[in-house]
């Protein structure tokens, strides 16, 4: 008998084995939440959600008329609130009809890729990445062009992007701040980056598109400055979601947003709503939509999330642990001190401090901690880390 498995799907699966195996075969996967644990594994809320939210759909769960539950495409007071924050964040001019409202980034990104991506068009994605960039880009049957970053910076590799620009180049996909790096791209590169496409878009005759995924855009440290490369790129898309800065990711809203000196942003906009509609009435719902004003206002408390990277820098460098510091985001990565990251991670879960393997971000040897877990959690965590880093010292000599 025929296997009925689809062929893309058993492909899919390939393609994100090392998440599989860490959502479905790993101590994090048959984690006890009865027992003191820390989970530092993703960027899940590990305390109560931000009331704020809660007071947002409260309100706006109550009808105001008849429709309003219906069917809900972009309403313009979400449109509007969400352009004003983007003008205020970006320093782009964003206008309300710009902004195309989606179930969060992870849609925002499926739609894109379904608007611009025709089958055999290359596109262009950083490593590490965000875990299903490589399978999003083959569900649109297109090809995935990996492109490793600069491995000292953190930067994009400027030289290697060019080398893989083609004929067939559609699109780079660019998320900054980094997932799971923390590395905001600055200025410099930036331009740079803008120039190697326009001239290949002129060189041959068709546009390449980027996909700016600017999903932590909010969580950033010490002060620093974000830069969207639509201040640098006409032909970009902005991919937005509250989810990072609510601390909320099952509230699925976001945006796709078109800066203004995108040529095409008209027709643009036009295939965007066509593939929403495509692939199952791809927009938020309207309570979302409805309470998108007040959340737009929202934010968890950044400070502590910075206080808690400084604080997981700073001792687990003390142990000898080799630590990035991240300029944003919920996460660091730490270099584990045997060359096998999933082997040690196992070892951290057997004694339920729960982090991610490096493997599942293309960075082996390394493994990475979400600074959204509680300061109780990172008390239990810290002598746990300095333990097994001692055990696996030992166990090398």
């Amino acid at each position: 008998m025929t296997n009925p498995i689809a062929r893309r799907i058993q492909t899919y699966t390939t393609t994100i084995a090392p998440v599989l195996r860490f959502v479905m075969d790993s101590p994090y996967a048959h984690r006890d939440v009865s027992q003191p644990h820390a989970d530092l594994a993703v960027g899940n809320p590990q305390e109560m959600p931000l009331p704020g939210i809660v007071d947002a759909l409260e309100r706006w769960a109550v009808p105001q008329h008849k429709d309003w539950f219906a069917y809900t495409m972009n309403l313009p007071t979400a449109q509007e609130a969400a352009a004003a924050g983007l003008r205020e964040r970006v320093g782009v001019a964003f206008a309300a009809e710009d902004i195309h409202l989606t179930n969060a980034a992870f849609v925002a990104l499926a739609v894109a890729l379904n608007t611009l991506v025709d089958p055999s068009d290359e596109v262009i994605f950083i490593s590490p990445p965000w875990f299903f960039y490589e399978m999003m880009i083959q569900s649109v049957g297109g090809v995935p062009v990996r492109v490793r970053i600069d491995p000292h910076s953190f930067d994009l590799d400027l030289a290697a992007i060019e080398a893989a620009l083609s004929p067939r180049t559609r699109a780079i996909i660019v998320n900054t701040p980094n997932n799971p790096t923390g590395k905001i791209y600055p200025p410099s590169t930036l331009t740079t980056l803008a120039g190697l496409l326009d001239r290949a878009s002129a060189r041959t005759g068709r546009t390449v598109y980027l996909l700016s995924d600017e999903s932590y855009h909010r969580i950033i440290f010490d002060g620093r400055e974000f830069h969207s490369p639509t201040r640098y790129y006409a032909n970009s898309l902005l991919l937005y979601t509250y989810g990072k800065t609510l601390l909320a990711p099952g509230q699925r809203i976001g945006y796709i947003a078109l800066p203004p000196s995108m040529p095409d942003r008209a027709e643009i906009g036009q295939a965007i709503t066509a593939a929403q509609m495509a692939l199952g009435w791809a927009f938020p719902n309207a309570l979302l939509q409805h309470a998108l004003p007040d959340l737009e206002a929202l934010s968890i408390d950044i400070s502590r999330l910075q206080a808690r990277r400084d604080r997981l820098v700073a001792e687990l460098t003390a142990m000898g642990y080799e630590v990035t510091r991240p300029e944003g985001t919920f996460y660091l990565m730490v270099r584990a001190p045997i060359a096998d990251d999933e082997a040690f991670c196992q070892r951290l879960g057997e004694a339920r401090v729960y982090v991610l393997p490096g493997t599942v971000v293309e960075m082996p040897g390394y493994f990475r901690l979400s600074v959204t877990a509680s300061d109780d959690m990172i008390d239990f965590a810290l002598p746990v880390f300095a333990r097994v880093r001692e055990e696996a010292r030992q166990a090398t000599l």
